[in-house]
């Protein structure tokens, strides 16, 4: 599972080549599922041509949509797919992103990049890190509400105490070997030649030490997920003892990580970040309440479209999975118009006015229909 941060969405909306090609679509992991996947795809592409022929030649049609029709029969790249697929394709330009999430299909042709359902992922407030932790290793997932996917480490990211700590692992060091129940109890046996506890509690302090600094500083300050640890009972008070990350939770799962079936530990831990992530999106709807009582909180879209260009919106909440079809015609005044979501250049207006939030320093939360304190997509707070 590769990162996906801000920067590689802000990377995409820098490309100005129309047109821009978005496509998203679920995936399947394992056959014979993903025997649909191609097929999907195609049907994505003819919406894409169905789309570029209003604007463009046959001839032209078929040259922006050939990048992508080589997926097509590439059985290699559906074999090895995860739960969503994103596809960007543009002049010269071409990027793939696999998902750990499914999204819904979608295939639009626009004058930029289609990056709503990323942002729906990178801002969605159910998102953590879990961390599951052992006196020889770490492991680092990320999961939300609907699954939980191992990270892969870059290599210059140490994950055993060995590669931690190399030389400076004492000559005294014992091995903590742990077995676990059917229910994750686990015991821990020392076993070595020195009988110095002391030693092998100092070279567990010290990777501990090192875990901390290597997630905090590769995970947590870019993404700023809450983080979840998943070790014995006795790791969890060490661990929070050397631990410098204000990301992680207080509350922790005490089961070795390695004893139970990845979707247990799912499960687990979203029992620790249900709670956390309820009481957020309350917060975000009681801020927009209090600000519309103020006059400073409006789910019109023409109101929000002149106030994002004025830099004026201070959080945005939209609705995961809405689209308005409309744009902003008029950067400086705000002014919008609806339009046929065939129409080439146009994108979703929700998705250009969370960009122009961003870009003006404002805060945008995707959030669940059923959460929505509107009903029309959107929700603004104004900052005067």
């Amino acid at each position: 599972m590769q990162l996906l941060t801000e920067k590689r969405i802000q990377d995409l909306l820098a490309i100005e080549k129309a047109p821009c090609l978005s496509l998203y679509m679920p995936t399947y992991r394992n056959h014979p599922d993903n025997r649909q996947d191609p097929i999907r795809f195609k049907n994505l592409l003819k919406e894409m041509e169905q789309s570029l022929i209003q604007k463009y030649s046959s001839e032209e049609t078929n040259t922006y949509l050939a990048p992508l029709e080589k997926f097509s029969e590439d059985d290699e790249f559906w074999n090895n797919s995860m739960d969503g697929l994103a596809l960007f394709s543009a002049p010269d330009f071409m990027e793939v992103i696999k998902l750990p999430i499914a999204v819904e299909s979608l295939a639009i042709v626009a004058d930029s990049f289609h990056t709503k359902p990323l942002r729906n992922y990178l801002q969605s407030t159910d998102r953590y890190h879990l961390l599951g932790l052992s006196l020889d290793e770490f492991t680092l997932y990320e999961g939300n509400r609907h699954s939980l996917q191992q990270i892969k480490l870059s290599d210059d990211i140490p994950n055993t105490m060995e590669d931690a700590l190399g030389k400076e692992l004492t000559d005294e060091h014992h091995t903590v070997a742990s077995y676990g129940g059917a229910a994750g109890e686990s015991n821990a046996m020392h076993h070595g030649h020195g009988g110095k506890k002391d030693q092998v509690d100092l070279d567990a302090e010290r990777f501990f030490r090192v875990v901390s600094k290597e997630v905090e500083e590769n995970f947590s300050k870019p993404l700023g997920l809450p983080l979840i640890l998943a070790a014995l009972p006795e790791h969890h008070h060490l661990f929070q003892k050397v631990n410098k990350n204000s990301a992680l939770l207080q509350e922790g799962i005490q089961v070795n990580p390695s004893s139970v079936p990845k979707e247990k530990l799912a499960k687990m831990a979203w029992e620790v970040m249900e709670p956390a992530y309820k009481n957020n999106l309350k917060n975000y709807v009681d801020q927009y309440e209090e600000a519309k009582a103020a006059g400073k909180g409006t789910d019109d879209y023409k109101e929000l479209a002149v106030a994002a260009v004025e830099g004026r919106i201070a959080s945005l909440i939209v609705e995961a999975d809405r689209i308005i079809a409309a744009r902003i015609t008029n950067l400086v005044t705000g002014n919008t118009q609806k339009k046929d979501m065939d129409n080439p250049r146009v994108d979703d207006l929700l998705d250009d006015m969370s960009e122009l939030v961003l870009k003006m320093g404002g805060k945008v939360v995707v959030m669940p229909p059923e959460n929505m304190p509107t009903d029309t997509g959107l929700a603004g707070i104004l900052r005067y």
